[in-house]
């Protein structure tokens, strides 16, 4: 069956499906758009989550409007021994914003995909930093040429 929302929760969820104010307090500026309390607005969340409505939420840098000029998909073939240890260290590194391991392995053999933003950094040295942290030198880089789309569904 599907969830009934009153028109206050349709709203708020509209304004946090979208870009979010660059301020101290967003989510006081969005609970105000819509009538409710700021916790009204979270339990709101809390509740969604649970019932398993919202999977998540979170943040989405726009990397190019950061400065970020250089991404790349870096597939490492690790091995499932090393995978949790490899996964930590990539996770860790600053120039990262995804890590996660692929099932079943991509063309068979890389199990550990990550995605490297640089803001006009050596794309080649950071893959190589990385390489070594991790001892995996079996890896393709598959570096971003043009953005073709970037947005998120929007449900109200």
């Amino acid at each position: 069956m599907m969830k009934k929302f009153t028109e206050p929760e349709k709203k708020a969820l509209g304004i946090l499906q979208r870009d979010l104010p660059v301020t101290s307090r967003p989510f006081d500026e969005a609970a105000a758009m819509c009538g409710l309390s700021v916790a009204q607005l979270f339990d709101l969340l809390k509740t969604l989550k649970t019932e398993g409505v919202m999977r998540r939420f979170g943040a989405a840098l726009r990397h190019q409007k950061a400065g970020y000029t250089r991404n790349a998909l870096v597939v490492w073939s690790v091995g499932p021994q090393k995978i949790e240890t490899a996964g930590r260290i990539c996770a860790q590194a600053p120039s990262i914003s995804h890590c996660y391991e692929r099932r079943p392995p991509f063309l068979g053999k890389y199990d550990l995909f990550t995605m490297l933003h640089t803001q006009g950094d050596d794309l080649s040295r950071l893959v190589a930093e990385l390489s070594l942290a991790i001892n995996c030198s079996d890896f393709l880089v598959l570096e971003s040429l043009q953005e073709l789309k970037k947005t998120s569904p929007e449900y109200f």
